[in-house]
């Protein structure tokens, strides 16, 4: 017999009224607001009503540089929240909202899989409550405002040609990189280049994520910077005016998302900033309410340690104020061979036959990423633990040569099988998280808030990509030193670059050493408080495929939702 598809999972779940999920947490009803049967938002009252409570462990999940198909991260992430229920531990997860673009394209959703999934997963992956639909209506209410300031006279001085603010959609659709606005008639605007982003990628996205209230909020995006006038001077939101509006557009926005797991775990979701490009990570507002919910706070970082981990460890947690206690590094049999260099994996196709054959001696020609991902763990002082997240292609042989790895590298491992048996299949994994969360932390941030942007960019170059150092553009050298200028160089960086290895050319497999970082351009997100650096050739607004995932999705006669994965 066939195993269902994760939409059938999903759909044969029975869920638990919200107001039983939220008194797990210790959330009473008055600071919920029903979106539905099975979603809600919780009021930010709770993070001053829940703030005597003790405090959870808090735990990030991780990831060894992914293959293009994923390793399961957000599985892992439900699995391990639904094991600790097995333990007899009260968990909540946090995870990011998913983004349309992805999940209609190939990547497909991002609600977990399997037997432990976030549902209702439909709603989940296509709108839940309309967040990205407000963050994409701010970010673009703010772009017709500058457009509009260019067309009433540029009382602001903006330079034309310096304009860094852009419009965002949450699709892929490579034809909207790069456009010109403002043709027809003199009616019709100032024609300029301009271009769009996904909406995963925007700056209100990224501040939505890292604001600690409404008041902080409305103060990170009144400090968007839209360009520079002639002279170099940033030109602000407020200064044009808009921050208010867009604020009014994000009030409920701003409130954290409640579901639950196929086994009622509490599930916090909000936020979706891109995991190569912005912070990739849940929001602070929803880690303010978990992490007094219960005894575990379990939170996902996109990508690899390097990408999503790096940024929770040094942008998210100094923002926070909250320090992590363990962290997961889930690895997979077909990664670390894809590390070897003998096989080719392609998004949307099967595996290569040979690549499923036992062969543990190429797990372990891989085993270099695994390695560098536990380093990078541990350059932040916090205890690693190694997820192997088992596929029922895999063998025994090659679980045992990732724990042997993951052993000579001084970390914990655990053989999981949640995505077939839900939280009973990660019980293993559960009880080494709780082991290395109950060490003494020694975290702290990989470089200080007052050294120069170059030596922020410079020391996550050499010290977690393992890089010989970093090359910058001529463009990009003029603008740090005009972000170091206006004031901006005590913000932390925000590396955007390949998701497929530790440098930035996704061919370099393993943990590559002899190489130079290079920085194209450097941007200013500073109402969301970070710089980032683009290095090499990254797309901010992703494109579709031959056959994205969008062709396999539809309604049934019920009006009921297939295809979606």
């Amino acid at each position: 017999m066939a195993f269902p598809s994760d939409l059938q999972i999903a759909q044969a779940a029975t869920l638990k009224p919200l107001p039983d999920i939220a008194e797990q947490m210790g959330i009473p009803t008055h600071l919920l607001e029903p979106h539905g049967d099975s979603v809600a938002k919780i009021r930010l009252e709770a993070i001053d009503e829940m703030a005597d409570r003790p405090r959870a462990k808090y735990v990030v999940v991780s990831a060894i540089t992914p293959t293009p198909l994923g390793e399961g991260k957000t599985t892992t992430t439900v699995g391990l929240g639904q094991a600790f229920k097995h333990i007899g531990k009260r968990a909540t997860i946090a995870i990011r909202q998913p983004s349309m673009g992805p999940t209609f394209g190939i990547k497909g959703g991002a609600a977990g899989g399997g037997y432990s999934q976030v549902v209702p997963m439909e709603l989940l992956n296509l709108h839940l409550t309309g967040d990205f639909h407000a963050v994409t209506a701010a970010h673009n209410l703010l772009s017709a405002i500058v457009d509009n300031h260019l067309y009433h006279g540029n009382a602001a001085g903006l330079d034309d040609h310096n304009i860094t603010w852009r419009r965002v959609l949450d699709v892929n659709d490579r034809a909207l990189r790069n456009i010109i606005v403002g043709l027809g008639t003199r009616a019709d605007g100032v024609p300029r280049q301009t271009g769009f982003d996904i909406t995963a990628a925007s700056e209100v996205m990224a501040l939505l994520s890292l604001s600690s209230s409404l008041a902080d909020l409305k103060a990170r995006l009144e400090r968007i910077v839209v360009g520079y006038t002639r002279a170099g001077e940033p030109v602000t939101a407020k200064d044009l005016q808009a921050a208010g509006a867009m604020a009014a557009i994000l009030r409920e926005a701003v409130k954290p998302n409640l579901l639950q797991t196929l086994e009622h775990t509490p599930v916090l979701v909000h936020a979706g900033p891109f995991g190569n490009i912005a912070t990739g990570n849940s929001s602070v507002l929803a880690d303010l309410i978990g992490i007094r919910s219960g005894d575990y706070l379990i939170t996902e970082a996109g990508f690899g340690a390097d990408m999503g981990a790096e940024r929770f460890f040094n942008i998210k947690c100094r923002v926070s104020g909250i320090t992590p206690d363990a962290a997961v590094v889930v690895a997979t049999v077909r990664a670390l061979k894809a590390h070897s260099g003998k096989y080719k994996v392609v998004a949307g196709r099967p595996l290569p036959p040979e690549m499923l054959a036992e062969n543990p001696d190429d797990v372990l020609a891989g085993a270099a990423n695994l390695r560098k991902q536990i380093e990078n763990i541990r350059l932040h002082g916090v205890s690693p633990v190694v997820a192997i997240n088992a596929f029922p292609t895999d063998h025994p042989s090659e679980w045992a040569a990732i724990a042997e790895v993951a052993a000579s590298a001084g970390a914990r491992s655990a053989v999981c099988k949640h995505f077939s048996e839900g939280g009973a299949g990660a019980i293993e994994l559960a009880e080494a998280v709780a082991e290395a969360a109950n060490e003494a932390s020694t975290f702290e941030v990989l470089y200080p808030d007052d050294v120069p942007l170059r030596t922020k960019i410079e020391t996550i170059a050499t010290k977690v990509y393992g890089a010989d150092g970093v090359d910058y553009s001529p463009v990009a050298s003029n603008q740090l030193d005009s972000y170091e200028r206006n004031g901006f160089g005590h913000l932390p960086v925000c590396m955007a670059k390949t998701h497929l290895s530790i440098s930035s050319d996704s061919k370099l497999l393993g943990a590559p050493t002899g190489w130079r970082l290079p920085v194209r351009e450097v941007r200013a997100s500073v109402g969301a408080g970070f710089v980032y650096a683009i290095c090499g050739d990254m797309r901010t607004m992703p494109g579709l495929g031959t056959k994205p995932a969008a062709f396999g999705i539809d309604l049934d006669e019920n009006g009921e939702i297939v295809g979606l994965s």
